[in-house]
């Protein structure tokens, strides 16, 4: 199946004038903007430079590797106007990335779409630079995934990624769907780091115990702040947390490995890393 036929399924009239977009920009991880916060990210998609999206709906997808692109939505064009007549939200933190647009577009979001956001990858093809493009039904673009609900991403590998606090809980919560993230992150004892985005501050600590590393993320997702002191401080000081942390493994232990020994690890991260005196560790 194609895109287009996929569309066309949920009443999506595809010979309309239709674009279609694939949002990628080099320095920034588009996809985590846009699941910390889609407001930010529509902010973003409704500022262009010299592109004229000379059409009534587009399809947005966000660029993902090996040239295939992730469906997030359908947006109805409801009309335009120069940047110079619009104010952008005071609190949009990627100012750099619209400073040089010339128009605004009111986009819309419409409604049919919502079980496949996330969920459906499609090839995009060769021409990668070439973001913005016509849905035709004569040049479909297959679908090369369709994801589980409730799957997150790939697991890259236990030193290669940085998980959300919106996406935790999403992966502890369908195991199912994230059955690579149960298993690996089960199979080992480790060091991991939870940054607060909001202050640069950072959490260090250890896990330990028959679920290994999951376990005790599985808390995080639960509570928001594991139990411990400074987080949950910030948990009960503001509506930003635990929104605003990011999970990542720092160092990974064999699962047969003693509390004291993950200790002694999680002691020299800390050390390391000065989150005693500059961060978030009351010891």
């Amino acid at each position: 199946m194609n895109i287009t036929e996929l569309l066309a399924t949920r009443g999506l009239n595809v010979n309309d004038r239709i674009k279609m977009l694939r949002h990628q920009v080099s320095g920034y991880d588009l996809y985590d903007i846009y699941k910390q916060n889609r407001n930010h990210f529509e902010v973003y998609q409704s500022t262009q430079g010299k592109t004229r999206l000379n059409c009534n709906y587009v399809v947005s997808f966000i660029g993902a590797p090996h040239g295939h692109a992730v469906f997030v939505g359908v947006y109805k064009i409801k009309g335009a106007k120069p940047m110079s007549e619009v104010k952008p939200p005071r609190n949009f933190p990627y100012m750099e990335l619209i400073e040089r647009a010339e128009t605004w577009y009111d986009m819309v979001r419409c409604k049919g779409y919502e079980d496949l956001i996330d969920r459906v990858v499609i090839d995009w093809g060769q021409s990668e630079r070439s973001w913005h493009q016509w849905l035709k039904s004569d040049k479909p673009k297959e679908i090369v995934e369709i994801r589980p609900a409730g799957f997150v991403k790939h697991f890259p590998g236990f030193l290669e990624f940085s998980l959300n606090y919106a996406d935790l809980k999403t992966m502890i919560r369908n195991p199912v769907a994230n059955r690579e993230w149960h298993i690996l992150l089960k199979s080992v004892a480790g060091v991991y780091l939870i940054l607060d985005r909001k202050t640069g501050k950072q959490y260090v600590g250890s896990a330990y115990g028959a679920d290994g590393i999951l376990g005790r993320w599985r808390s995080y997702a639960e509570t928001g702040h594991g139990g411990n002191k400074q987080l949950i401080e910030k948990v009960n000081s503001s509506d930003d947390y635990p929104g605003s942390f990011m999970f990542s493994v720092l160092h990974t232990l064999p699962k047969s490995s003693t509390k004291d020994e993950a200790l002694e690890w999680e002691r020299l991260f800390k050390n390391k890393l000065g989150t005693r005196a500059f961060g978030l560790n009351t010891n």
